[in-house]
């Protein structure tokens, strides 16, 4: 990406506004480089590596002192170099930043919701500070809150789990790369539909895997065509990853369309499922949310996570969880602890409590996600008919994933060209100040993504801004 001021009459006259704009923009393609400063001398190369050719930034640092000179090698793993910053997070990063320095930006780039934990939560919380529950715990999470999530996905999701079978993380995030780490091998495969979370492709290069992605469309609604899944899979697939609900798209896949999936992952005995189901609880009627490891015969090979960030708002207690085999819980357990131990013994009881509050987070919950609802239905109307836009139909979390691929190749007065996902949302953060996801993170450049994780009045506000700033874009053809 190349490092572009956004040049909006409310932030050209403010310099201080300007530099973070562009700071922020600036948010990939890192380019070696070379100086030299006194009294160090520091010089970087760039080369290619034999493992998977990933380019490596060696650095040399050299005193220029009257010693002899001392040569540090402060270069990084090829690994991480292979690795791609996320956008979600820069891009989120970059709006809070403008709303600091005073630039009135509409942030609807981060998949937080707006609501405050459920005040029964936020309680079991600190009661365990005041009752000096403060330690840590076994890395494995407690034994009560592992018997409650044993119990909560039996009731709710039909799998049966014994506490050995369970391991509490930091976050459902730290729950999906464990599972990458622990079962995929140097020249393995990682199956994932795109659209895709931005990580889990950044997770399968972590591990030497190689991402192998099947497209869907949004003619399908998104979702995975079977037997294009099918023309994926060979001796080297070893994870198959399903969202449903999808971020970024919001679709759900019905148990029908997860039964035709599962039939073919039958056939590859190699061939693992990681099932994330971390908006399991934020969806629209009349969808229902199947459970993969539910499925006969899909218990032995899949790896369900889940976590409380997203339906108990619960996104800074950072407390997630992964469920399967004995097998491979151990050898996550294992990873774990040897890097974060277990989660906090805090939140680990406010989980408790988020599970006690009854079948799908209870009535809380059930608030939040007719929140949702009426958000989701306002910006589907706000959209549906807007020249050259095409829209999918979201069934469950808060996002909505729109193709304004027709605006490509137009031009905007005072900007410039939008050529992709990326420019254009950079064209909607200068001309409407709305702070959005482009596409091309998620694998569909076609796309941006726009969470509604935010109050109808902010949603509202925003839909008029990107309409306004729409309306300045000279189209490149007639749309028919």
């Amino acid at each position: 990406m190349q490092l572009q001021a956004a040049c909006s009459p409310t932030l050209s006259h403010q310099p201080h506004r300007r530099r973070l704009v562009a700071d922020a923009v600036a948010l990939d393609n890192f380019r070696p480089f070379s100086f030299t400063s006194h009294p160090i001398g520091i010089s970087f190369k760039s080369s290619n590596t034999r493992e998977g050719n990933f380019p490596r930034l060696s650095v040399v640092m050299r005193s220029q002192s009257t010693t002899d000179p001392v040569e540090l090698d402060v270069s990084l793993s090829p690994r991480v170099n292979s690795v791609k910053p996320s956008k979600t997070v820069a891009i989120t990063d970059q709006a809070t930043a403008l709303v600091q320095a005073g630039v009135p930006v509409i942030r609807l780039a981060a998949g937080e919701p707006d609501f405050d934990t459920p005040s029964e939560i936020a309680e079991a919380g600190i009661n365990a500070i005041r009752e000096g529950f403060t330690r840590y715990t076994p890395n494995a999470g407690t034994m009560e809150l592992r018997k409650a999530i044993c119990h909560k996905l039996q009731e709710e999701n039909g799998i049966s789990y014994s506490p050995d079978q369970i391991l509490v993380s930091n976050g459902a995030k730290q729950s999906i790369l464990q599972v990458v780490l622990a079962v995929c091998s140097p020249g393995d495969e990682v199956v994932i539909p795109a659209p895709y979370w931005v990580s889990y492709p950044e997770m399968a290069r972590l591990a030497d895997a190689t991402p192998v992605i099947v497209d869907t469309g949004i003619s399908q609604n998104f979702l995975m065509d079977p037997k294009h899944l099918e023309s994926k899979l060979n001796e080297k697939s070893r994870l198959l990853i399903l969202c449903s609900p999808s971020n970024p798209t919001g679709s759900v896949y019905p148990k029908e369309l997860l039964e035709e999936i599962a039939a073919i992952v039958a056939r590859y005995p190699r061939l693992l499922v990681l099932s994330d189901e971390i908006y399991e609880h934020i969806i629209y009627a009349p969808a229902k949310h199947t459970s993969f490891a539910s499925l006969p015969g899909m218990w032995e090979r899949t790896l369900t996570v889940n976590g409380f960030s997203k339906a108990f708002a619960m996104t800074g207690w950072r407390l997630g969880y992964l469920a399967g085999p004995k097998h491979f819980v151990a050898a996550c357990g294992k990873i774990q602890s040897q890097s974060t131990s277990g989660a906090s013994s805090i939140s680990q009881k406010a989980g408790v409590a988020a599970l006690g509050m009854g079948k799908a987070g209870g009535e809380a919950v059930a608030t939040m996600v007719k929140a949702f609802r009426e958000r989701r239905d306002f910006l589907i109307k706000s959209f549906i008919d807007m020249e050259g836009v095409k829209i999918s139909d979201p069934q469950g979390a808060f996002y909505l994933f729109l193709d304004f691929s027709s605006y490509y190749g137009s031009e905007a007065e005072g900007f410039g060209p939008i050529d992709g996902s990326e420019s254009l949302c950079r064209y909607f953060l200068d001309k409407a100040q709305v702070a959005l996801v482009p596409g091309d993170a998620f694998g569909d450049d076609n796309c941006i993504r726009i969470s509604y994780a935010e109050s109808l009045s902010i949603l509202e506000k925003a839909t008029e801004n990107i309409k306004k700033a729409i309306s300045q874009l000279k189209l490149p053809v007639s749309i028919n």
